[in-house]
């Protein structure tokens, strides 16, 4: 069976030693606000547009602070995920009520028990290591 392959950007949006998770309501997990690629959009716009629309929030993107998850969802698509490390450049959040039910600031160790996937603890221990 040939799997659909699918790809989304999103970023690890970092501020004062705390990183913003998101809790996806309809498939009740807790990440990193991330989307689905747009035609003629490259990996930095998906991004940008889509922490824009999930949180609100303009930030700035490392774009040397590239990371990727690849992974199977219910044996019919094969998912690439690539997060970008970046800084909120707004304060105000504003959640889009028809994906995101829930969001919090954590400390990184708060963010490792919080993060519902294993593949995304483990990114996410690499993160931590290439910004000390």
């Amino acid at each position: 069976m040939k799997l659909r392959k699918e790809k989304s950007c999103g970023c690890i949006i970092i501020k004062n030693r705390k990183v913003l998770l998101v809790y996806e309501k309809n498939r009740n997990f807790w990440g990193f606000p991330k989307g689905h690629m747009e035609e003629g959009e490259n990996e930095i716009q998906t991004a940008l547009r889509e922490v824009k629309e999930e949180v609100g929030l303009e930030v700035e993107i490392d774009e040397q602070k590239r990371y990727t998850l690849n992974y199977i969802i219910k044996d019919e698509i094969d998912k690439t995920t690539v997060l970008y490390i970046a800084t909120p450049k707004s304060e105000e959040i504003i959640i889009q009520e028809s994906e995101i039910q829930n969001i919090k600031w954590c400390d990184f160790d708060e963010a490792l028990n919080t993060l519902t996937f294993e593949n995304w603890k483990e990114m996410f221990k690499k993160v931590i290591k290439d910004i000390k």
